[in-house]
């Protein structure tokens, strides 16, 4: 059984942007618990470059699914046929990934593709998943497609979540971005302004704002209470690859 999963376009207006589709692929993915994901495109699966620009591109057979040099090789808007592009299908393999699934993106147009990758032949690209996946509530959170808000960290920061595993602090965090309440979902952006890393805020926009570039000891005189120490508990956050 193939479900064919598509936005529409009478209830909602995100279609205007490119790769929804991709990402609801892998979200059904991980939701029906599947063992693959498979997308197919107008392209043989991704090159090192646009086959279409650049003679000396070559395809990829296989790759990690997190690499980020894979969005480097996929940048760019892709055909009109293909309306998501290779970049969103890369993006989505990533996320499947997350759910410890793999993903395919290999041509419609090949004869009898389905038949042929079910049989176990090599088609395309394989983008691999990671032997360990996320356990269900990180994935809800890596999964959130719409962010309340944006916390903007320092180099310390960003080092002490994603090398040292620990909870985001006020006194890491620069600047803070949008209109969010107490236990909403927030991105944390790096200098560069790649997001590493998403979670649960403990605080709502107004009050980290207060808070932002000070110690955790400093809250309550801050504020006038303290709630918690954390801006976002370890365990209410997640890393992005």
């Amino acid at each position: 059984v193939i479900p064919i999963v598509n936005e529409n376009d009478t209830v909602t207006t995100d279609e205007i942007r490119f790769g929804d589709n991709d990402t609801l692929a892998a979200l059904v993915t991980t939701l029906i618990e599947a063992d693959v994901l498979i997308l197919l495109t107008d392209q043989s699966g991704l090159f090192t470059a646009d086959p279409r620009i650049d003679p000396a591109a070559t395809l990829v057979s296989e790759a990690r699914a997190g690499d980020p040099e894979l969005e480097v090789m996929a940048g760019g808007a892709g055909s009109g046929i293909s309306r998501g592009g290779m970049l969103t299908k890369v993006l989505a393999a990533k996320r499947a990934a997350r759910s410890g699934v793999s993903t395919i993106i290999a041509s419609g147009r090949e004869n009898h593709v389905l038949t042929r990758l079910a049989a176990g032949e090599a088609v395309g690209t394989a983008l691999l998943a990671p032997a360990a996946s996320l356990g269900s509530r990180k994935q809800w959170l890596a999964d959130h497609v719409r962010l309340a808000g944006r916390l903007h960290l320092d180099a310390g920061a960003v080092h002490a979540l994603a090398a040292e595993g620990r909870s985001l602090l006020p006194i890491g965090v620069v600047a803070v971005d949008g209109r969010f309440e107490r236990g909403e979902v927030v991105g944390c952006f790096a200098p560069g302004g790649r997001e590493i890393a998403r979670g649960l805020v403990n605080y709502d926009a107004v009050e980290t704002a207060r808070i932002l570039r000070q110690p955790s000891s400093a809250i309550e005189n801050i504020l006038g209470y303290v709630d918690d120490a954390e801006l976002i508990h370890r365990d209410n956050l997640v890393l992005l690859g």
